[in-house]
């Protein structure tokens, strides 16, 4: 059973550090988490120990992702409709990954990540949305207009967190990992210095330190932006998407210091 299942299931036994969680998310609205220690590229997993991740959606950034959180000690099922073409990111992500088929990842998760072209968000909600159910998930799906249609320019105006949790109803919806390229998670994790900043959105404290303990253990810094509707801040189109700021540029640049 995992740490975040144990957790769960405790109820009102609480450590200290969740309890200040909670009471600073209960005070504010929102759990402001500090920026972290630095960790190693072979660093232990973040406080909550290893967790299950499913990846729904195993192309550049779902595996490029998923490859680091894989090298930190966590337990991987990277999906697709095709799981055999996944032989090669299996194998470089050891011993704790496997693939499967999308309803595998999503039963299999404590976390799940979801990392699809966003026109198929809808489908992976109709489809998938049940077995997520109370589940973390992450989402770094972006909607591109002349990718996706329609549907992209209504979430953009919308805002996409937002229109991300519509899609995945009853999930416990995170935005993060969606301002950085694919080929910046490979040449930036683990930096030496000061780390890229992931901004995180979400509406649950809880799901909110998950994600920020994976962004440091996927070799970058967390920095909380506030509710699923100030997602639209990172969003494509916005002024830090895709930049790699540090923590502290991402903090100003989003009005974070005041």
């Amino acid at each position: 059973m995992s740490e975040v299942q144990d957790i769960r299931r405790e109820g009102p036994r609480l450590s200290r550090r969740d309890f200040v969680l909670r009471a600073a998310a209960s005070s504010c609205g929102l759990l402001l988490v500090p920026t972290p220690f630095m960790h190693r590229l072979r660093a232990a997993p973040a406080s909550r120990g290893t967790m299950k991740i499913g990846v729904i959606g195993s192309g550049n950034i779902g595996g490029t992702v998923g490859l680091q959180w894989a090298k930190a000690g966590h337990e991987l099922l990277f999906s697709s409709r095709h799981p055999d073409e996944l032989a090669d990111l299996v194998a470089e992500a050891g011993p704790k990954a496997r693939a499967g088929l999308p309803d595998e990842a999503a039963r299999f998760g404590d976390v799940v990540f979801t990392a699809v072209p966003y026109a198929a968000l809808p489908q992976i909600g109709r489809d998938y949305a049940p077995l997520m159910r109370g589940k973390v998930v992450i989402d770094c799906s972006n909607p591109y207009p002349g990718r996706d249609g329609e549907m992209a320019q209504d979430a953009l105006d919308k805002g996409v967190g937002i229109a991300s949790q519509e899609y995945l109803p009853g999930t416990r919806l995170v935005r993060a990992f969606n301002a950085i390229n694919y080929r910046s998670v490979t040449s930036e994790a683990h930096r030496a210095g000061e780390k890229v900043g992931i901004p995180i959105a979400g509406d649950d404290p809880e799901a909110l330190q998950i994600t920020s303990d994976l962004v440091v253990d996927a070799g970058f810094d967390p920095v909380v932006v506030g509710s699923l509707a100030r997602a639209r801040e990172f969003q494509p189109g916005t002024p830090v998407y895709v930049k790699n700021m540090t923590a502290a540029e991402l903090r100003k640049a989003l009005g974070l210091d005041g």
